[in-house]
């Protein structure tokens, strides 16, 4: 493949970059490196959650007289919430490199969420995308994007920028899926960081940018691009970058949300034109964290109920967990703009009335998946594309092996799902018969540095491990350690299953241990190894989730069968 040198420049986080990266006839092929240019202190901690898993749900929580923050323990980035026609909300994040992209979730009431399915079915951004040797495109896929419904065709829109490159569309019947690719609107069209406004008129506006704001009107269709038009730049505020860019009209006025965050501020801009002027305002500035160990939310959503009471979606930086999202009312001032409701920390309150017509209780996270019928639930994303012929999922799932390999960061099919509170417990059941000479599998504590329990067979010989140290490079995404085993124990004559549990401690004010430990009835539990350190770095962008691993180091033909996967 042809390939071309490119750069650009972006702040994220208070952090200013310059992301080099290859592309060629798909695209941008790989992430080269991510050069540090200058930093502020991120105030860091953890959390992690599990998304929604369909099956075997436990008995429901009885609702509160009140809400706390984060609303979701688990790692949803970078949202655009709004409410639906069907009087139900809707929230798509950020996935990056995990596949399918772009999730979404539902909720009656801002506060219970289920995760419903993807925009994007697949990643077909670049060759990278499916692990090809020697190349891979962590940190690219979904970052900040946009979700709306069109009235007038019925369609659900959503619109992103990948790999710093193109925009693309894709448009559903409904947010369920299925959902078609539309193309890219072509001419190297970034728009980072965008935000969907569909006018009274039906007119398509997209509000996207960097430091320099810029809003485009769409084509009918809201395929291409009609018109663009810079409105607003850092410099009009006085800071040194803006992103996050969403878009409303409310009582007749055209509103752009975005945040400064190296100010760690929230801006709100106002005007009686989508091209301009605006007029502008600080809306949260530096606010106390909600939960201990995060960072001032800034960048979301404003949403408005039905009853006509107005919220603020955001999320709060807290790896090694990933960003939380978090919820806090909001009023108007005389002055047309918005006004945050403050806490009673005097900044993003911990917990806030409950908010009206709330339904009577508060989902339980903790739930088995058996993997039933023939698909999986929106809960699991791959790392990269999976390769579709190397997995079956039939009331069980089978990993065939699809990657020879000694890199658990280039092994294909390795599954994940997020976690959720702030220790979280995952369990997987694996059934490891057909395991072929040099294969590994297990379950993980995924991330850009990790950890993992499984069992090897070598020389015909099948031992439980665990492994630690497997290290890639936080800016460019290669591999610098290759891991290291921690401990072993002999399988017993005869075992063909084993469970696999991970236990992590994931409280931003916590030790982030993580433990290890198997179970050959489902009952008893044995520690194996020391504990594992979380790593609590920002720059992978994505949180630590529970990988299930089959990868061979030899030869293809092996395969495992997962027979469940607890969440608690």
């Amino acid at each position: 493949m042809d390939q071309t040198q490119g750069h650009y420049d972006m702040l994220r986080e208070g952090y200013k970059y310059r992301l080099l990266f290859t592309y060629g006839h798909h695209g941008l092929g790989s992430l080269l490196s991510v050069r540090k240019m200058r930093a502020s202190s991120l105030l860091a901690g953890v959390i992690l959650w599990v998304a929604s898993l369909t099956p075997a749900e436990a008995e429901p929580i009885p609702r509160a007289d009140t809400f706390k923050n984060p609303i979701i323990y688990s790692d949803f980035p970078d949202n655009d919430v709004f409410l639906g026609p069907d009087n139900n909300y809707y929230f798509s994040a950020s996935n990056f490199h995990y596949s399918p992209g772009a999730p979404i979730l539902r909720s009656k009431d801002l506060l219970n969420w289920d995760l419903i399915g993807h925009s994007i079915p697949r990643l077909t951004f670049g060759d990278g995308y499916d692990l090809p040797s020697g190349q891979r495109s962590y940190r690219g896929g979904t970052w900040a994007s946009s979700l709306r419904y069109r009235k007038s065709n019925g369609q659900w829109y959503w619109i992103g920028c990948v790999n710093f490159w193109n925009t693309w569309v894709f448009t559903a019947d409904k947010p369920e899926g299925p959902w078609t690719n539309r193309g890219n609107l072509g001419n190297e069209n970034c728009y980072y960081d965008n935000g969907i406004l569909i006018d009274d008129d039906d007119t398509m506006y997209v509000v996207y940018g960097s430091g320099d704001v810029r809003v485009s009107q769409l084509s009918k269709d809201g395929y291409s691009q009609v018109k663009t038009q810079l409105v607003l730049s850092n410099k009009d505020a006085g800071v040194e970058d803006l992103e996050g860019n969403r878009m409303y009209k409310i009582n007749g006025l055209y509103y752009i949300l975005n945040d400064s965050p190296s100010n760690t501020q929230t801006w709100i801009w106002k005007s009686k034109s989508p091209w301009g002027p605006y007029e502008r305002k600080v809306f949260v500035d530096r606010a106390t964290p909600p939960i201990s160990g995060g960072n001032s939310p800034h960048q979301g959503s404003l949403i408005k109920t039905p009853r006509g009471d107005w919220y603020f979606m955001s999320f709060t930086w807290a790896y090694p967990a990933g960003r939380l999202p978090v919820l806090a009312p909001v009023s108007w001032g005389s002055d047309g703009f918005p006004i945050l409701v403050k806490g009673d920390n005097g900044g993003w309150g911990s917990s806030y009335p409950t908010l009206p017509g709330t339904s009577g209780v508060t989902k339980n996270w903790t739930r088995t998946d058996t993997f039933a019928g023939t698909s999986l639930a929106p809960s699991w994303e791959w790392n990269h594309n999976p390769d579709t012929n190397s997995y079956t999922v039939n009331n069980s799932l089978t990993l065939r092996t699809a990657s020879v390999t000694k890199d658990i960061f280039q092994a294909r099919n390795t599954l994940s799902h997020r976690t959720h509170g702030d220790h979280p417990v995952g369990t997987v059941k694996i059934n490891f018969a057909n395991m072929k000479d040099g294969d590994r599998t297990g379950l993980s504590a995924f991330r850009d540095q990790s950890a993992y329990i499984g069992i090897h067979r070598t020389d015909g010989k099948l031992t439980l491990a665990t492994k630690h140290g497997m290290i890639q490079d936080e800016w460019n995404g290669e591999t610098k350690q290759l891991g290291e085993v921690k401990a072993t124990a002999a399988v017993p004559s005869g075992k063909t299953s084993v469970w696999l549990r991970i236990q992590m401690d994931t409280n931003p004010a916590g030790t982030g241990n993580t433990v290890f430990s198997y179970s050959w009835d489902g009952s008893k539990y044995e520690t194996l190894g020391p504990n594992f350190k979380l790593y609590n770095g920002w720059a992978f962008f994505i949180a630590y989730r529970f990988g299930i691993f089959n990868y061979a180091e030899t030869a293809l033909g092996g395969s495992i069968k997962v027979e469940s996967f607890t969440a608690a």
